[in-house]
């Protein structure tokens, strides 16, 4: 069976982090959201599947390449052009990506799956299918219930008794909500849903092919169902969701590594005298990281591979990126860590070399500055900024 997996958005909503990672290659525990979405897909049964690329396209195409590895077909449509020799993005929206492709030459011949990539699921995807065929619907979303008091966080979607859906609100308040179901970004289609998507120009899945859909009175179903679906859209949520994964608390995602004392997990060859430093779990350490003696770590906290974390430095329920040094003496709470900059876990982020604190937070590549500097300089605090 056939699939796509939406993968052309700039990830404005959970910047800095997408300045140079786009959103469907943001890791959970260094394995990227999207590879998720593939094993699901390939667990039932879509092993053909197109994904629109177009900001950073190259990371997703050089880590997935063919799917071969991933036990699944894939290809790539990109979304841009070439100006003075650098790609650039130019995204046709979702429902416009998807036109693009059948265009280009039909690929989409039957019942077909389409996913955003920027979620954890959990869902069972035969299922879905198989309801969606017995109603003889042309689109159905997959939708999940909230609490009411959340419904404002979401796009809501307002069905009737026999789950036809009637109308759509985008982030309603809470006393206006019609209902309490949710758009979760899922959706099954049959290839005459091209007949309604125009060609050759941007065009949204959301705000504007479902509401002709609904206008149009066509077969157009909402399909309530129980599973984990945990969205990564903004860096709040992605902070919320490393820690909830570290506390075991999302079940498709295991916290890699070897368990070298209880709740701690580290790659390979991690340098660290466990005697000198205080680590409470749970923590994960990647591959090649250094631990100085004096080091506090608190966890639900990540620490990536490469990673130095010199004397004194204490993190506390903070995720680390790849490659990262945090110098002597500095503390980090609620925190996220990535190249040049340091997010707050509400999405307020410090670019630590505009703030001319890059010897705080450099990359573990490049020498250190003069130890004698850093002890005049340790004991800072990124506590609140």
């Amino acid at each position: 069976m056939k699939a796509m997996i939406l993968a052309a958005g700039k990830g404005t909503r959970i910047r800095p982090i997408t300045y140079t990672t786009p959103k469907p290659m943001i890791p959970i525990l260094e394995k990227p959201v999207m590879e998720f979405l593939v094993e699901l897909l390939r667990r039932h049964g879509f092993t053909q599947i197109m994904v629109n690329v177009s900001h950073l396209a190259h990371q997703i195409e050089n880590y997935f390449r063919d799917g071969q590895r991933f036990g699944v077909e894939l290809a790539y449509s990109f979304e841009g052009r070439i100006v003075d020799g650098e790609l650039i993005g130019e995204a046709f929206g979702s429902a416009g990506g998807l036109r693009r492709i059948q265009d280009f030459n039909p690929f989409f011949d039957d019942t077909f799956v389409v996913l955003c990539g920027d979620a954890l699921i959990d869902l069972d995807l035969t299922a879905a299918v198989a309801w969606h065929r017995q109603q003889g619907a042309i689109a159905t979303v997959i939708t999940k219930s909230v609490a009411p008091h959340e419904v404002s966080s979401y796009g809501v979607v307002v069905t009737d008794a026999q789950k036809r859906i009637r109308a759509f609100q985008e982030k309603p308040k809470v006393e206006e909500a019609l209902s309490n179901q949710i758009n979760t970004g899922i959706y099954i289609f049959e290839p005459a849903i091209f007949e309604h998507i125009p060609p050759g120009q941007t065009y949204d899945i959301g705000s504007q092919l479902f509401p002709k859909l609904v206008e149009l009175g066509l077969p157009f179903f909402a399909l309530d169902m129980e599973f984990s679906w945990i969205d990564i859209g903004k860096v709040p949520d992605y902070w919320h969701t490393l820690q909830r994964v570290l506390l075991g608390e999302v079940p498709q995602v295991g916290i890699p590594g070897q368990e070298v004392r209880p709740g701690i997990h580290t790659g390979l060859n991690v340098a660290v005298d466990w005697d000198q430093v205080d680590i409470q779990g749970p923590v994960y350490i990647g591959g090649m990281t250094r631990i100085e003696p004096g080091v506090r770590i608190v966890g639900p906290a990540m620490i990536g591979p490469n990673c130095h974390l010199c004397y004194g430095a204490n993190v506390e329920r903070s995720v680390i990126f790849e490659y990262s040094r945090l110098g002597p003496g500095v503390r980090l709470v609620d925190k996220l860590v990535f190249g040049r900059y340091c997010v707050d876990k509400t999405g307020v982020s410090l670019d630590v070399q505009e703030a001319s604190l890059d010897w705080l937070i450099t990359d573990s590549r490049q020498p250190p500055i003069n130890p004698a500097e850093l002890l005049e300089l340790s004991e800072v605090s990124l506590l609140n900024f």
